[in-house]
C-alpha cells in the first residue's frame, strides 16, 4: 500500500472521530431535543460546533468512498475503527466524559482485531470464472 492511500486511511479515521467529538459538544451545548420538536432540532443544526461535526464527517465521508474505490469494504471499515481510539481519547481529555476500563479493553480488543485484518491484502481477487462446468447442451454428447 503506498504512503498516500495510508494518508486517506487516516483522514478516514480522524475526521470520524472529530466530527462525531464536535457533534457531541454540540448538542451538549444545545440541550436535549425531542421526535417532537423539530424546532429544536433545526436550531441544534445551527449551532456551530454541529456544523464544524457536519463538514468534518463530510470530509469523512469522501475519503471513505475513495478507499472504497481501491480497497475493498471488508478492508476498509476495520481500518476506520481506529477511530474508537481517537474517540476515546477526545471524549476523555476534550469532552470530559470518564471511559472506563471495562470501555479501553473494548477498544484494545478492537484495534487487536483490525492488526490481524490490516496484515492481509486491501484488496482481493476474484474467483475465476468456473469453465467446464456449464451443463452440456442436450444431444452434444451423441454427436462424438
Amino acid at each position: 500500500m503506498t504512503a498516500r492511500k495510508y494518508l486517506v486511511l487516516a483522514v478516514v479515521t480522524l475526521f470520524a472521530a472529530c466530527g462525531d467529538v464536535c457533534l457531541k459538544r454540540g448538542m451538549q451545548s444545545a440541550g436535549a431535543i425531542g421526535i417532537d420538536d423539530l424546532g429544536a432540532a433545526v436550531r441544534a443544526v445551527a449551532n456551530p460546533w454541529i456544523i464544524a461535526g457536519i463538514l468534518l464527517l463530510l470530509v469523512f465521508f469522501a475519503a471513505y468512498l475513495h478507499a472504497l474505490s481501491w480497497a475493498d469494504l471488508t478492508f476498509v471499515l476495520p481500518a476506520a475503527a481506529m477511530s474508537y481510539v481517537v474517540l476515546a481519547l477526545l471524549s476523555r481529555y476534550w469532552l470530559g466524559e470518564d471511559v472506563s476500563l471495562r470501555r479501553w479493553i473494548g477498544i484494545v480488543l478492537i484495534v487487536s482485531a483490525v492488526g490481524f485484518v490490516t496484515r492481509g491484502s486491501h484488496v482481493t481477487t476474484p474467483a475465476p470464472p468456473d469453465r467446464g462446468l456449464a451443463p452440456e447442451p442436450l444431444g452434444a454428447a451423441a454427436e462424438d
